[in-house]
């Protein structure tokens, strides 16, 4: 096994939690991220990548805040409407709950919680772009156990990463 592989290994065994990332600005986009992290903690601060081939990298390229959603293992059907359909056809908002959140986003009420962020930076890291954010406001939805990458990973996404 060569180095690629180990360390696809190494990773498909891994297990991460999912979000979904609204970002609003002439249109209301959103997707499923599987690569965010807490990024500081003083200040409080939280990176997502947004792939190149999405829908909502493209609208988040126009804009100064995400909101970003925490799922629960009960919100597989939520992620699936984010991971498996792509924006460019199809309007995943007429299909669930949302509401205007803090900086004029998108928030979707039926996570287990969400935070919107200023993005401080934005970073090209190869196929995805880090967006560096740092936290406006956040409000918890409700308690569970976290939608992991494991739960999704028989999803076909709406696009290549």
């Amino acid at each position: 096994m060569d180095s690629y592989e180990a360390f696809d290994h190494i990773v498909s065994n891994s297990s991460y939690p999912m979000y979904i990332v609204t970002a609003t600005g002439e249109h209301r986009a959103g997707c499923l991220v599987g690569f965010a992290s807490q990024a500081s903690i003083t200040p409080r601060r939280f990176l997502v990548m947004l792939s190149k081939a999405n829908h909502t990298y493209r609208v988040a390229q126009r804009v100064h805040h995400l909101a970003v959603h925490f799922l629960g293992a009960a919100d597989r059907d939520l992620a699936a409407l984010f991971g498996e359909e792509t924006g460019d056809d199809t309007d995943k908002f007429a299909r669930c709950e949302w509401q205007v959140g803090p900086e004029g986003t998108t928030i979707v009420p039926a996570s287990c919680g969400w935070a919107v962020g200023r993005i401080i930076e934005r970073v090209d890291t190869g196929d995805h772009v880090g967006h560096l954010m740092e936290l406006v406001e956040a409000r918890v939805g409700r308690d569970g156990p976290p939608l992991t990458s494991r739960h999704v990973s028989d999803m076909e996404p709406g696009h290549p990463a």
